[in-house]
């Protein structure tokens, strides 16, 4: 397939020229729409239809012409394998953990049935060409009739309706890795406020839109072969990235930059029926990806799963939408975090209930960007200004965002608009109780998982949340009652307890005790970092012993993590460390090579801490790096 730029003018001609052929269709009675989607990686709506002056966008500008084009478009997470969990199963990752952590495998119900499986029970052919990365232990060859490289609309019987998935790489945060030359120079590109204006971060911005260039002609080539094969006229056609974008502090971050998407929708005439607007229209109202299953179902005529979280955004029967879209982080790589996030299209809350860890804590992956090394060069030689160093410090517990005054999301307004704070945070409480939100239990601790999180006694969801808003919020008067919860029987509730005294660094007689012999690892892993942060040396060696390769990978990960932030207070630690950085499991290894590389005086932004040459050698179709 062709990956070159079709004219703006050219498609838009043919898209004109092929609604007028079609005008006098109708569906016939009991006729369904073939659907296809084209899925493309990581990127934002740096595109010409979205309003942005520099994309050079031409099908997809077009598409949108015909189309529906929603302005608000959220992933459920800011990177693929989280949220291509929501898109396959219509439910919220962190509802079923640990599919809210990055390359995991939530594991569904046994009665709960993915999308594809779904619309091939309504009579659907279903491909997908190629990618998976669902997050989840499922069989891909088992969901779909055909998965791979050649799966294609064209495999299915005469008579039957298709659903074809295909997804572009073109734009993964990968190809960021060397410049991609083109129409867009550096000096053209606008460098949002965050982000030092640096010939690296204009190169990388100048790059992302010469990759968007180029797979928008990917697309339309794909188009012209629907156009080919006569099927435009019966076909909805869905463009969307799987999440937000891969510059810095986009992927992998809970702000638009990670979390807003492109979603376009066109519907031929014979079934504009089935649209919430006429040709060329946009919908502002908030949308998530929850909402793509629960959409391809209603147009086979199918039934929606009570599990299934979102509503249809097409169909003979649209439920109104909800107006609030919502995003979450967890683990993303070998990096331990804990972010929800909430949207009303003009406002965007972020809660950070791990307060004491930086936004930028160093990523294997995403540091092979040139810009990221180049950020943070900068802030360690002293040149940034504060919103640009921001990103280096620990984050408050609360974000809040007026998205129209402030795109960038530099001026955090949670202490000055308390209006809007308290009512998206008490949204947000709403919607973590409902989807009963595992992200409280940390990763590979019971009872992760959408059945065992649902038993109330084994997780006590609305006290965690109390707890951890209390262990979060940062105020020291809560350090008596933070003590008391340390004797807890519920190994969640300790935890809790034990990181709130970790952010305030606050000593209690029991920690010591915990860290020592705590029954729950992950316990034991965040009461030893709080001792050590009081100075106790005792701390880094029950760190040590927690990193170690006989503890299971998600416990070494986590004391990786705490010995990370301790500094140069964690060097006695080195040996562990050192043998980290040669294990077999990524995130550990990433941890323990960065670790060992500033433990040693050897770490600098641009040291290779990830090993790509080993990923390209043991890539497989299906999975795009770390995301």
């Amino acid at each position: 397939m062709s990956g070159a730029p079709v004219s703006r003018r050219a498609v838009l001609a043919g898209a004109a020229a092929a609604g007028v052929a079609a005008a006098a269709v109708r569906a016939a009675p009991g006729e369904r729409p073939n659907i296809l989607w084209l899925v493309s990686e990581d990127n934002n709506p740096f595109i010409g239809a979205y309003g942005d002056p520099v994309a050079h966008t031409p099908v997809i500008d077009a598409l949108a012409a015909r189309g529906i084009l929603y302005t608000h478009a959220y992933s459920a997470a800011p990177v693929c394998a989280p949220s291509r969990f929501a898109i396959l199963t219509g439910v919220p990752p962190e509802s079923c953990a640990p599919a809210n952590q990055m390359r995991a495998e939530g594991v569904l119900p046994p009665d709960f049935r993915t999308y594809p499986e779904l619309m091939r029970a309504a009579g659907y052919h279903c491909t997908n060409n190629a990618k998976t990365d669902y997050n989840a232990a499922v069989d891909p060859a088992a969901l779909w009739d055909v998965q791979g490289r050649e799966a294609h609309w064209r495999s299915r019987p005469a008579g039957r309706p298709f659903m074809a998935v295909f997804n572009y790489e073109t734009t993964h945060e990968s190809r960021l890795f060397e410049p991609t030359p083109g129409r867009v120079r550096p000096d053209q590109v606008r460098v949002p406020r965050y982000l030092p204006d640096s010939a690296a971060v204009r190169g990388d911005y100048a790059s992302y839109y010469n990759l968007m260039e180029k797979m928008d002609g990917q697309i339309g080539a794909r188009l012209a072969e629907l156009e080919a094969d006569g099927l435009a006229d019966d076909t909805i056609v869905f463009y969307y990235s799987d999440n937000g974008g891969s510059l810095p502090r986009s992927k992998r971050y809970c702000y638009e930059e990670g979390l807003r998407c492109a979603l376009v929708v066109a519907v031929p005439p014979k079934w504009r029926h089935l649209a919430p607007a006429v040709p060329g229209g946009r919908i502002d109202t908030p949308v998530t990806f929850l909402d793509l299953a629960p959409t391809v179902l209603a147009l086979a005529g199918a039934p929606v799963p009570a599990q299934m979280a979102g509503r249809p955004l097409l169909g003979p029967r649209r439920p109104a939408a909800p107006r609030l879209a919502f995003g979450m982080r967890n683990r993303m790589d070998e990096r331990i975090d804990f972010v929800r996030t909430v949207t009303d299209g003009r406002w965007r809350y972020i809660r950070n209930c791990m307060p004491h860890r930086p936004w930028g804590m160093h990523g294997a992956f995403e540091w092979l960007q040139k810009s990221y090394q180049d950020w943070e060069a900068r802030w360690r030689a002293g040149t940034l200004d504060p919103v640009q160093a921001r990103f280096f410090g620990t984050k408050p517990y609360e974000e809040l965002y007026d998205l129209a005054a402030d795109p960038d999301q530099v001026t955090n307004l949670a202490a000055t608009r308390a209006p809007e704070r308290r009512r998206l945070s008490a949204a947000l409480d709403r919607h973590m109780l409902k989807i009963r939100d595992n992200g409280f239990i940390p990763e590979g601790m019971a009872p992760e998982g959408w059945g065992p999180s649902r038993d109330r006694t084994a997780y006590p969801l609305e006290r965690l949340m109390a707890l951890a808003a209390t262990a979060a919020g940062g105020d020291p008067g809560a350090v008596p009652a933070l003590t008391a919860a340390l004797a807890d029987p519920h190994p969640l509730i300790r935890y809790w307890a034990a990181t709130g005294l970790l952010i305030r660094a606050a000593a209690a007689p029991a920690l010591a005790g915990m860290a020592a012999a705590d029954p729950a690892p992950a316990v034991r892993v965040v009461a030893a970092e709080a001792i050590a942060r009081t100075g106790d040396a005792a701390g880094v060696s029950s760190l040590a012993a927690l990193a170690a390769p006989a503890q299971p990978w998600q416990t070494r990960l986590a004391a990786l993590n705490a010995l990370t932030e301790l500094g140069a207070a964690a060097k006695p630690a080195l040996p562990v460390v050192r043998a980290a950085a040669e294990d077999e499991q990524e995130y550990v290894r990433n941890a323990g090579r960065y670790l060992s590389a500033v433990l040693e005086g050897r770490y600098t932004p641009a040291y290779p801490v990830f090993d790509l040459e080993r990923m390209r050698a043991r890539s497989r179709p299906g999975v795009g790096g770390a995301g």
